[in-house]
């Protein structure tokens, strides 16, 4: 018999699991995430599956969330951008000004037009400038040139000076999406080269570990459609796994609940994750993934993520009152549970006056290399000193002002975490969850709760009523699952409009929701029922502590599968090889019709001629990607959207026709019968 690995690196806990040829769970282990060194995480969760059925391991597979977890809380290494033909207009509405530095966004001379041809020559002279200055400062590169897509000339010619100058990590828009729209695939392209070093960190930490445990089976990352990819593929465009946790625990859901229709809802330490699966299959946004606040250029399964886990912040959120995320920070319990001296300094700051430091001590987070060589001497220091324990915040702030400065810039660059009062934190002072330290749990409480009366005015809640309190944040989170849910089910309807937010009427449709089943005394006007046919599957470590509540209250179905809270270690091993491929052909003018592929478009006087070269094209390139990502004999199957307007005097005229091949075929003989 084999077996399959399947191993999911979270924001919180790092979970693996053994799948047998009747693809069932045998084994299924937890381990918490070491996020300053991943590979002290994913040893631990190894060595607790048994040491025989390891070397029956013929296959594994790797999801995580620690991709779109970066996307979500702003954090991510630094990289350089740089920008042939792009207006300062154009950058602003890319977002890249609100993720990196001035310095890091260079505009270039440069770019093409619509039809190909070339705008302006590139600006080399700046551009080599621009590499060899910043090459110190950044751990990868990306390039994005308006009309990347139309003619990647000047991409392309970036793309080789990076590589001769520095030899580090560089991707270029027109590798990632075939889509205009030049902002969105700019950002794209700075997320994806920001993710480039936590890929490799993670690869590394499950490679050492596999040779540790001598398991030499091939290793396969899982991408934010639910398909799987080799490791060099995953490592040159790491923005493939940005939804990598989420579409893992998709696919885990559907394999574990038996559900053909359903509402896959995953919750873990930093997001909440919802996805509608019907007859059988994950909904693909190919317009694009919506994750936190960004809406990156990348294909993946259709999930609206949000910061809201059980480790988000519950902080004052001025006039809205509560307000729970993005922000991640460590639970007290379980900082508490790992560390338990903290324990009487939790007690001591319950006794002294309420700060804005209180219940904060400092953690290791991140070990990026980029940003340690940036630090200051002093800085640097204090990034040592938290090699050994947590430090208390207001301690270092009474004793050190220069270090407590230090540990605020390393939070600010994300090498460092704090820990503060959360949803998991609450629940285990109402006995919901036990896994940590309740005692902790219930002093940070306290704490929390002198916080909000004394330094915000917020709170009515007796002084010895922690319960109540921890109560109003328990239905607080469960609040805004429901939220989601009905925001989710909005954009069905397209009712979000551009900004993927459907705005106010999501509180007033909730409330009709709940309301409908509630009588007052009377008759309600509307009876409004939410998802009759889609019951909920609640996956992830927290979900059995909120979603019974959720779905109580909203009258829909519950299911909590066994093995619910390893649903993406599951589901990461449940996938196939699947590589995309496209080009467009246009009319530029009546007669002439333009191919879009390269360096240069090619030219045709037919529009027949003109397609199948495309379908040549895409399906040549497909199956080369599908045997990159480690596919074994893939096939092609093709799809074609095309676009026509009514002339009134040349009748029916066509515009564009996109077309696309799919490659897919299995890792191993084993995924056959698995394809997503």
């Amino acid at each position: 018999m084999s077996l399959r690995l399947g191993i999911d690196t979270g924001g919180t806990f790092t979970d693996a699991v053994l799948v047998d040829d009747n693809k069932q769970i045998v084994n299924a282990e937890k381990s918490l995430t070491t996020r300053f060194d991943l590979s002290l995480g994913i040893g631990d969760v190894i060595a607790k599956l048994p040491a025989a059925s390891l070397q029956q391991v013929s296959m594994v597979s790797l999801s995580t969330t620690l991709t779109t977890n970066s996307v979500v809380e702003d954090l991510g290494a630094p990289v350089c951008v740089l920008l042939p033909g792009y207006s300062a207009e154009q950058v602003k509405q890319s977002g890249l000004p609100e993720i990196l530095s001035a310095q890091l966004v260079v505009t270039l001379e440069g770019g093409h037009d619509a039809v190909g041809r070339e705008h302006r020559p590139l600006d080399e002279a700046r551009a080599r400038q621009a590499i060899e200055k910043l090459q110190g400062e950044v751990s990868a590169f990306a390039i994005s040139s308006m009309f990347g897509t139309r003619n990647s000339s000047h991409e392309n010619r970036l793309k080789q000076m990076v590589v001769e100058l520095t030899g580090m990590p560089v991707i270029c828009g027109h590798e990632l999406a075939s889509s205009l729209g030049a902002p969105r695939r700019a950002l794209t392209a700075a997320l994806n080269a920001r993710m480039v070093p936590p890929i490799k960190e993670l690869i590394g930490s499950v490679q050492k570990n596999l040779a540790r445990h001598h398991i030499e089976a091939p290793l396969m990352l899982v991408k934010g459609d639910g398909s799987l990819a080799s490791l060099e593929n995953a490592i040159e465009k790491p923005i493939g796994t940005v939804l990598s946790g989420p579409a893992a625990s998709v696919i885990g859901a559907c394999r574990l609940s038996g559900l053909d229709n359903a509402i896959i809802a995953d919750m873990g330490g930093t997001t909440t994750d919802i996805a509608i699966v019907s007859n059988g299959q994950p909904q693909l946004s190919a317009d694009g993934a919506n994750i936190g606040d960004w809406k990156p250029m990348v294909e993946a399964v259709r999930v609206n993520s949000i910061g809201l886990g059980g480790d988000s912040e519950i902080r004052f959120g001025g006039h809205k009152g509560l307000s729970i995320g993005p922000r991640r920070v460590v639970p007290t319990s379980l900082l508490a549970h790992l560390y338990p001296e903290v324990v009487p300094r939790l007690e001591a700051q319950l006794e002294g006056m309420a700060s804005a430091r209180s219940n904060r001590f400092v953690m290791r987070l991140e070990n990026n290399q980029a940003l340690l060589k940036q630090l200051s001497p002093v800085e640097f220091e204090a990034w040592e000193l938290l090699s050994d324990k947590p430090i208390e915040l207001d301690a270092i702030v009474q004793q050190d002002r220069g270090y407590a400065r230090a540990l605020a810039k390393l939070k600010r660059l994300g090498l460092a975490i704090y820990s503060g009062f959360t949803p998991s934190d609450a629940v285990h002072v109402l006995g919901i969850n036990s896994h940590w330290n309740a005692r902790a749990a219930e002093l940070s409480a306290r704490i929390w709760m002198r916080q909000m009366r004394f330094l915000y005015g917020y709170g009515k809640w007796d002084s010895d009523d922690f319960e109540t309190a921890c109560r109003e944040v328990y239905n607080l989170v469960t609040s805004n699952i429901r939220r989601l849910l009905i925001e989710v089910g909005l954009n069905e309807f397209d009712l979000a409009g551009k900004s993927g937010k459907a705005g106010g009427i999501v509180d007033t449709i909730t409330r009709m929701v709940i309301g409908s089943h509630e009588s007052h005394g009377r008759k309600p006007l509307f009876k409004l029922d939410f998802a009759s046919d889609y019951p909920i599957v609640a996956v992830g470590a927290p979900a059995a502590s909120y979603y019974k509540a959720v779905a109580d209250s909203m009258f829909i179905g519950l299911h909590l599968p066994e093995h619910a809270d390893v649903a993406n270690a599951f589901g990461a091993v449940m996938g196939s090889v699947i590589q995309r491929a496209q080009v467009t052909v246009t009319q530029p003018q009546h007669g002439t019709f333009c191919l879009f592929h390269e360096d240069q478009p090619k030219h045709f006087e037919n529009l027949d001629a003109a397609k199948r070269e495309a379908q040549q094209i895409v399906a040549r390139v497909a199956q080369q990607k599908a045997l990159d990502a480690g596919a074994i004999d893939p096939s092609v199957t093709f799809e074609f959207d095309d676009i026509h307007v009514q002339d009134e005097i040349d009748g029916e005229l066509f515009l564009e026709s996109t077309v696309i091949a799919i490659a897919i075929g299995p890792a191993c003989d084993w995924y056959s019968e698995s394809s997503t």
